[in-house]
């Protein structure tokens, strides 16, 4: 008789902790005696990119698929070679595009008819030392590739930068924060909440145009600065 009532206290005990274990956490949300101000403000830094990036390719065309193919895979093979004998690394190249199409004539009232084949294959390459950029884009045009987007410039390892950029970005928002405060008669006591927005993003790829190797002097390269940026919104109040 005792052990089964002590059964029960124990298990009607139990109910409420698993209850109390399940239960989601629940954010505190501060309670605002004053004024409440919202600030959005972005902080950035610049640096000096260490990473290009370019998509390379070699377009073929030939009277069949297999041609067209053949010819590709022969002149992109001396492409990726060459950027190999220029200190590439593998892990630095990358196949970003196989696509093989047939080429068609047109004319009135009849059914287009097949006239070839066209294999394009697109590699993305990263230059880790930028100052021989212009050097590999030569190389890459005299072995074939016949297909050049680019230079893209980025920070290789962008986390001290975007930190800094953050703590400005915090610092700029309060500045500003005490400049409404003090116009409105009013003082900063704290702050309520913060939140980080967009961040940096490399730029898109400027196109280049593939030319014939000039022997007097490599194509010129210069990566100028990269702009890092990071946009906060942070929450006063004010009394």
């Amino acid at each position: 008789m005792f052990k089964s009532l002590a059964s029960v206290s124990i298990a009607a005990t139990a109910l409420p902790l698993a209850a109390m274990a399940q239960a989601p956490a629940v954010t505190p949300v501060p309670v605002i005696q004053g004024t409440r101000l919202d600030i959005s403000a972005e902080g950035e830094v610049t640096r000096a990119p260490d990473v290009a990036t370019i998509s390379a390719g070699v377009v073929t065309q030939a009277a069949t698929a297999g041609e067209a193919m053949s010819a590709n895979a022969q002149r992109m093979a001396a492409t990726v070679n060459a950027l190999k004998r220029a200190g590439v690394a593998d892990r630095d190249i990358q196949t970003s595009s196989l696509s093989l199409n047939p080429q068609y004539r047109y004319g009135e009232n009849v059914p287009p008819v097949i006239t070839g084949y066209q294999a394009s294959n697109q590699v993305t390459v990263r230059f880790r030392e930028i100052a021989r950029a212009g050097r590999i884009l030569d190389t890459l045009v005299a072995q074939g590739a016949n297909q050049i987007n680019g230079p893209s410039f980025s920070v290789d390892q962008p986390d001290a930068a975007l930190d800094e950029a953050r703590t400005r970005a915090v610092a700029k928002a309060r500045a500003r924060a005490e400049l409404y405060a003090r116009a409105a008669g009013l003082r900063v006591k704290r702050i309520l909440s913060i939140s980080e927005g967009g961040g940096y993003a490399p730029p898109p790829p400027m196109p280049v145009m593939a030319m014939a190797r000039r022997e007097a002097a490599d194509t010129p390269i210069e990566a100028g600065e990269q702009k890092l940026s990071v946009s906060v919104s942070v929450s006063f109040e004010l009394e």
